[in-house]
């Protein structure tokens, strides 16, 4: 398949490397000037727990000219119709939109293109961009994986491509239940992304410093309740349960090993810095809304307090209006929450 990953930035870069490595037939998409000039010229050089430069086609969005039978979408997700309306000159009829961005994004994906031209992807690794052809891997190789599926769980000939192709990279694992898989990653992303971006730190950083993991043990257990009341079954993430691991009601004992193992959990991904803090850095809005403002919004729906969720949004939102910034003193502002 003719295929553009548009929004190679940290992530798509990767990917794309490792695309291109294996002889795909790939476009890189950016509208990082500096950063498609330095891949055209030297390769995508991806730095990290591996080393290695490949040569690549990057183009910005003005150049596209090619009509391409997959999209892997990788921009930020807040502004996907008016992305994917500007992109159908680009698309073949039944071109394939896989969506691999963060929290729910089928959602709009299906409103521009429709349910049978959409396929979710939710990717269990990390990557830090460092700009002029340079992208930095943050997960062990080992540990990387995809999930992927569609919302109605239809498996079809098409879907088997585009796994065949995302295994190119890393395993992939079609998912009966995708939007069980997609809580999965929302619940990691709002938990460990969410803190990251409020304390400035990787995710190690997160989950090892222990007032930050109060933090991030009552994130997970609000993401975990509010699936429940929704009646959506999160997951397994790379074969383990994290709710059967992580979750607790009335037990002390079970709360006290769930707070001992978040460190292991995460401790092949210690090193990623989410991409929300990546954005706060360079004095970009982020997508919080679209991660814990997500489980904000169905906890207000479906009667579930989330007060730390509540709390990430406050303070992501906070540094974008330049109230606060990103340091490890913010856990300070979680003191006054129910515990």
């Amino acid at each position: 398949m003719k295929t553009v990953i548009y929004g190679a930035g940290s992530l798509g870069t990767v990917l794309g490397a490792y695309l291109s490595k294996a002889g795909a037939d790939v476009d890189l998409v950016t509208r990082n000037r500096e950063h498609v000039d330095a891949m055209n010229k030297n390769g995508a050089h991806i730095t990290g727990t591996v080393d290695m430069t490949v040569p690549v086609h990057a183009l910005t969005p003005d150049e596209m000219t090619e009509k391409y039978e997959l999209v892997l979408l990788l921009t930020k997700q807040l502004d996907n119709v008016n992305v994917l309306r500007g992109l159908q000159k680009n698309m073949t009829d039944d071109c394939i939109v896989c969506t691999l961005q963060n929290g729910l994004p089928e959602l709009s994906v299906s409103e521009v293109v429709g349910k049978d031209r959409t396929m979710g992807c939710t990717v269990a690794w990390g990557a830090t961009l460092h700009g002029k052809g340079v992208s930095e891997l943050t997960s062990e190789p080992d540990s990387m994986s995809f999930g992927l599926g569609r919302m109605n769980g239809k498996k079809d000939e098409k879907l088997y491509a585009v796994k065949a192709l995302l295994e190119k990279m890393c395993p992939v694992e079609i998912e009966d239940n995708f939007m069980g898989v997609r809580w999965s990653k929302l619940l990691i992303n709002a938990t460990f992304s969410g803190m990251s971006a409020v304390t400035g730190g990787t995710f190690g950083d997160a989950a090892e410093n222990r007032e930050s993991r109060v933090c991030c043990q009552n994130l997970i257990k609000e993401c975990i309740d509010v699936a429940a009341a929704a009646g959506i079954k999160i997951e397994p993430v790379q074969g383990k349960d994290i709710v059967k691991l992580l979750d607790y009601k009335r037990d002390g004992l079970k709360k006290k090993l769930a707070f001992a193992l978040i460190p292991i959990c995460i401790k092949k991904h210690r090193l990623l810095k989410a991409s929300m803090l990546q954005d706060l850095e360079k004095g970009r809005k982020c997508e919080v809304d679209a991660i814990n403002g997500v489980v904000c919004a169905y906890g207000k729906k479906y009667g579930v307090p989330t007060p730390y969720n509540d709390k990430v949004c406050e303070i992501i939102h906070g540094v974008e209006d330049g109230k606060y910034t990103c340091t490890s003193d913010n856990v300070k502002l979680f003191k006054s929450l129910k515990k």
